[in-house]
């Protein structure tokens, strides 16, 4: 007959730290004032120790010397207290001081919570942090202890601390760039989100996070609105911001550096390779609202004398974003444009089918229309690309996504960042 382990009696923080230190004979000998854990020591870091006032000052009480910990009072073992005065070592966290009313990243959520309560249990033989709970009851029951009684706690009634990330650049025996594995787990736009609803010094801990993936970084870089990715670009010297640049988007490049100043941006520029910098060049030269201001020049081409074989060749050699090769755009050996072909409609054709044979349409605008002239063109056509001519000859394309950005509030902007999970 199997059986099930009990489900683990919650501690809470904030009446743990408010108990008494005693002797294993039941004598008050301090106050505790805090816990301390390490992080990084797997999914739940296990109490490494607590802070006690003893005697007027603040002495470490290490877990080897502590027999138990519960509501209202730490025990110790037989072992003797060590009466030296506390002081933090490297890496070591202080739950109260530390992460206690203080925001943190709900990874499974993708937002940022308050850490109203931290809570403790005993698992695996030692009592480890398991979980925040960000409930108003919990505030409540802190700071009004007689008319809200303490409660059973169920595992589901709180953040599992295996979701959650905590904010570490405030901490000083903590490096700003310690590591945060959970992060891994979101995609660019959910770090993005996370990075302009955080004050400042929170959305750089979250970017230096990422930094080690600089693809990552780039593609984070390219979900934040303007004025962030400026805020969080400028202090960068020149030659970082071009690394930067060097990695993103081209349109999303062009919208980075358009903000600096025009000697800054030239430096920037010249940091870049020549194509690069070509390609920016021509970008900046358009005003920011019109199809050459926001198109991509990164798109495929073929001539009118492409077969099936050869314009799908050249879309698996192709380096452009995934979104940009949904549509082959066809031109004639004076680089005129004469139409273009889903992606769908190349891969069912036969290999010596002539590409024009499968031209689904001709539409575009030119560079310098504007943003309804582009809505147009896309919902009359119902485009996800639309092609942009300058002289006819196709120099960018637009998407449906460079469009939306503009014309409907990003999700997730502007959420209530201490809501419920």
């Amino acid at each position: 007959m199997s059986t099930t382990s009990p489900t683990p009696a919650i501690l809470h923080l904030s009446l743990v730290t408010s108990g008494e230190l005693s002797d294993a004979d039941g004598r008050k000998l301090g106050r505790i004032e805090d816990l301390v854990v390490r992080l990084g020591e797997g999914d739940y870091p296990p109490i490494s120790g607590a802070v006690a006032k003893v005697a007027g000052r603040l002495v470490f009480v290490p877990a080897e010397q502590i027999s138990e910990i519960e509501h209202g009072r730490v025990t110790l073992g037989k072992a003797r207290l060590d009466l030296q005065p506390f002081e933090r070592r490297h890496g070591e966290l202080l739950l109260r001081e530390d992460l206690l009313d203080r925001q943190l990243i709900n990874v499974e959520g993708a937002r940022l919570v308050r850490a109203n309560e931290i809570e403790i249990a005993r698992i695996e033989g030692w009592w480890r942090v398991v979980g925040i709970d960000i409930h108003p009851r919990s505030l409540l029951r802190r700071f009004l202890p007689r008319a809200v009684a303490p409660g059973t706690v169920g595992v589901g009634d709180f953040l599992d601390w295996a979701s959650v990330e905590p904010f570490t650049g405030h901490i000083p025996t903590i490096q700003l760039r310690v590591p945060h594995p959970k992060l891994a787990r979101l995609h660019p736009a959910e770090l993005a989100d996370l990075v302009e609803a955080a004050p400042h010094g929170q959305g750089e801990e979250i970017i230096a996070a990422v930094q080690h993936d600089t693809e990552l970084e780039a593609d984070v870089f390219e979900e934040l609105a303007d004025d962030h990715q400026l805020e969080f670009a400028e202090d960068r010297d020149d030659g970082e911001v071009a690394d930067l640049i060097a990695r993103m988007e081209t349109d999303d490049a062009a919208d980075l550096i358009a903000p600096f100043d025009d000697d800054r941006g030239s430096r920037i520029l010249e940091l870049l390779p020549h194509i690069q910098q070509r390609r920016l060049r021509a970008l900046l030269g358009y005003e920011p609202l019109t199809a050459g201001g926001l198109m991509s020049p990164e798109f495929v081409a073929v001539y009118t004398q492409a077969t099936q074989q050869e314009a799908f060749d050249r879309v698996r050699r192709a380096v452009s974003p995934s979104d940009a090769l949904a549509w082959v755009f066809v031109i004639n050996t004076h680089q005129r444009y004469r139409g273009a072909v889903s992606l769908p409609d190349l891969v069912r054709a036969e290999p010596d089918t002539l590409i024009t044979d499968l031209i689904s349409h001709s539409r575009s605008v030119t560079a310098d229309a504007d943003l309804d002239e582009i809505v147009r063109a896309m919902t009359d056509y119902d485009l996800t690309i639309v092609p942009v001519l300058d002289d006819a000859r196709p120099i960018g394309i637009i998407t449906v996504d460079d469009v939306l950005e503009l014309i409907a509030p990003p999700p997730g902007r502007g959420f209530n960042i201490f809501g419920g999970s």
